[in-house]
């Protein structure tokens, strides 16, 4: 049973219950991420989930940690470009405490400068951590070549510089501007009265206002999607045992109407052990070990990129077969036996990821936050089934452009690759 409700403050919650669990999963969201970051806030939007664990008016870090674990639950936190999400995932029995819990970290949570010191070492560790990481830090470096002075460019972490220069004032006041009932989406999914998770949403998120009365400017008014990449060939030689590489090709807004084909024409391409990218260059022809395509949407445009990791000999091949596979998506299409297969694995893969509350409770907050209502699954359902094999054909022709495709690799990239493109 869904139901969501408008606090007077605007505050939204969306609830569902799902009596047949044992268990909760509570989520806070602020709608705010790295894209809203200006300049000189590089960063800002992750670190502040990382101070959110590190002490309140009523908790030390240790004391939360402790509590936590004492509910037989767990806790954490993600920031993404567009989003910050902090939730909680407890027994039904316990969904009192983790919420008082949750709200406390969201509402009270101290930034002492200190700590904020002290935290500042732990995110350039992180930062250090994803540029030894050769896939993390290609998949960084590729967003930039695609998508070039847009903030989706950035990397969530920000930068080594920015976080040295970043002050407790700069950090607060972003919090001020950002963190605002408005701004904020409460959702609540499995085992729980109605009546009584209302009454203590009410009285942790109710009477809250925000601490800013700054005014934001319009959240992607002034970002303008790239119509065409920054560059198309970009190479990073690094001492590695592999080349890894990602092609980035168009993708769609998250709210299109052609969004689920688009997640069709992924799977086909490289979405998993069937599809035709890890068939054609991992099965029969022994490329690589790791291949694999993703679509990723934002509010105002999107990506689809095919990541791969192999010899250096066998760069050039590589890239080759992935743009013979993507034409033939544009020119040949799919036959209706392989769409039928894909429709089916993706139905699948999304019933199985709504099973649990966190699948749940992370589906009512994206719904809320990208199309404004609850999307129901056999509304999704519908849509996939709806898909023709001539909507992929025209769909590919748009996202798979082979004038456009941008490649970006990280490694020993040998000398013909370097005189080609370099």
């Amino acid at each position: 049973m869904y139901k969501k409700v408008l606090l007077d403050n605007g505050v939204r919650v969306v609830l569902e219950r799902m009596s047949s669990l044992r268990s909760v999963a509570l989520g806070v969201w602020a709608t705010v991420g790295s894209r809203y970051e200006g300049k000189g806030e590089e960063g800002l939007s992750h670190f502040i989930e990382h101070m959110m664990f590190k002490g309140t008016r009523n908790r030390s870090a240790a004391q939360i940690s402790n509590e936590i674990d004492a509910l037989g639950g767990e806790m954490n936190a993600f920031t993404t470009h567009e989003s910050t999400a902090y939730y909680v995932k407890v027994l039904d029995q316990q969904v009192g405490a983790a919420f008082d819990l949750l709200a406390d970290l969201f509402h009270h949570s101290r930034f002492g400068a200190k700590d904020i010191e002290k935290e500042k070492q732990v995110v350039l560790e992180e930062i250090r951590t994803v540029q030894d990481d050769p896939e993390d830090y290609l998949h960084e470096l590729h967003a930039k070549d695609v998508l070039g002075t847009h903030p989706i460019g950035r990397p969530i972490l920000g930068t080594s510089r920015s976080m040295r220069q970043m002050s407790r004032h700069a950090l607060l006041r972003y919090k001020q501007r950002h963190y605002r009932p408005e701004n904020t989406i409460v959702t609540v999914a499995g085992n729980f009265s109605f009546p009584q998770l209302l009454d203590q949403i009410n009285e942790y998120f109710g009477q809250w206002q925000g601490e800013s009365t700054e005014r934001l400017a319009g959240k992607i008014d002034n970002d303008c999607w790239p119509s065409q990449p920054s560059t198309r060939h970009s190479l990073h030689i690094k001492p590695l045992e592999q080349v890894h590489l990602c092609v980035g090709f168009k993708g769609l807004p998250v709210g299109h109407p052609d969004r689920y084909a688009a997640y069709v024409v992924n799977t086909i391409l490289g979405g998993g052990v069937s599809s035709r990218l890890f068939q054609e260059i991992r099965e029969k022809r022994g490329l690589a070990y790791t291949i694999y395509s993703h679509l990723s949407s934002f509010l105002d445009g999107g990506i689809l990129t095919v990541y791969a990791a192999t010899r250096p000999t066998e760069m050039e091949a590589v890239i080759d077969q992935i743009c013979k596979e993507a034409k033939k998506m544009c020119r040949r299409g799919v036959a209706m036996k392989e769409l039928e297969r894909t429709k089916t694995q993706l139905k699948g893969n999304l019933m199985l990821g709504l099973e649990g509350t966190y699948g749940r409770m992370n589906k009512l907050a994206k719904d809320e936050l990208y199309q404004g209502r609850h999307v129901t699954l056999q509304e999704i359902v519908k849509a996939i089934d709806r898909i023709s094999p001539d909507q992929i054909r025209l769909l590919s022709h748009k996202l798979l452009d082979q004038k456009e495709f941008v490649v970006t690799a990280l490694g020993p990239i040998p000398r013909k690759m370097t005189a080609k493109w370099g």
